[in-house]
């Protein structure tokens, strides 16, 4: 079948029309031609020209550090009286170093000046604070530090008065109630202040008269003419309303009412006792407590193995 020469001539033409309004308009996409590969943009600014905000990569915001003031303040108290609480006890632990530190060179030196040997000697056990009232025999024995000390010339203890003699001696004391221990060379009496003063105060109970003529009568039977040490400790309480302006006063002053009683309505004489004022710095327990506060409220009675005698010092009449 053959195509009419009539239409062949009108495709040609169309052809031929479509080729020359391409021509003349241009075209981006030839027809017969592929299109070319995308091109990457790049972003990057010449030199000299800032980096637009919205490129720059976004810091991390830090998390706020706490604050104290969201922190409960009862777990605050709770943690101050923690520390406290452990400071008290490091202290006492010193305390017991300190003792036996002073009990070692008492040992010692016992046993480099035993009792009549060539170098006799007098001494003062470390026990005995300075600070205190003491008997004029004895005042030059004290040195600083609380470092035993010998006065040449001076009698030396009795083979009785060892520590091992004291020791035994001390529990021939029939004393229900009051709390004895042995420190070093020395007996160590704890009367409770609670016992024998007002609150407060220094002024005597009648249940403290009665424990101190007790006491008196035991310490006399077991320990005659021994040099004994009234020491008085109170707790770490504020003295709120006291007429005391501070501790070592209150225990000065009950430790003064003390020797008046015992020198007065006891055997004891004045020869043989002499005062010292801790006030509140030397706990025997912790004060964390009520319990350890009460007992740090006390007045010692400690008796030396030394003794006045005709030899040391005369006893008044």
């Amino acid at each position: 079948m053959s195509i009419p020469s009539a239409t062949i001539r009108a495709s040609v033409a169309v052809c031929l029309v479509s080729l020359a309004v391409a021509a003349a308009g241009g075209c981006s996409h030839p027809l017969f031609q592929k299109p070319p590969a995308s091109t990457a943009v790049n972003l990057t600014p010449p030199p000299g020209v800032a980096v637009p905000a919205a490129t720059l990569p976004q810091a991390t915001v830090a998390t706020p550090l706490p604050s104290y003031a969201d922190i409960d303040g009862r777990q605050l108290q709770t943690q101050l009286a923690r520390n406290q609480d452990e400071n008290q006890l490091l202290k006492d632990e010193i305390t017991v170093l300190r003792e036996q530190l002073a009990s070692t060179s008492n040992q010692l030196a016992a046993a480099r000046f035993p009792p009549g040997g060539a170098a006799s000697a007098w001494a003062l056990p470390n026990t005995a604070r300075a600070g205190g009232l003491f008997p004029p025999a004895a005042a030059p024995a004290l040195q600083g530090g609380g470092a035993p000390a010998f006065v040449a010339g001076m009698p030396p203890s009795p083979a009785a008065n060892t520590p091992a003699a004291m020791h035994a001696a001390m529990t021939q004391l029939a004393l229900p109630g009051v709390e004895m221990r042995f420190d070093g060379n020395v007996v160590r009496l704890e009367l409770p202040a609670d016992r024998l003063f007002d609150s407060g105060g220094a002024s005597l109970l009648p249940g403290g008269s009665a424990l101190l003529t007790q006491v008196s009568g035991e310490v006399d039977r077991v320990f005659p003419k021994h040099f004994i040490g009234i020491e008085g400790h109170v707790d770490t309480e504020p003295l709120g309303q006291s007429p005391w302006a501070s501790p070592h006063q209150l225990t000065a002053a009950r430790a003064a009412t003390v020797f008046d009683f015992l020198t007065t309505r006891t055997p004891l004489q004045q020869g043989q006792l002499f005062l010292v004022a801790h006030g509140s710095n030397h706990p025997v327990v912790s004060n964390a407590s009520a319990a350890g506060r009460t007992r740090n409220r006390r007045m010692e009675l400690v008796i030396y193995p030394e003794r006045i005698g005709s030899d040391a010092e005369p006893v008044p009449e």
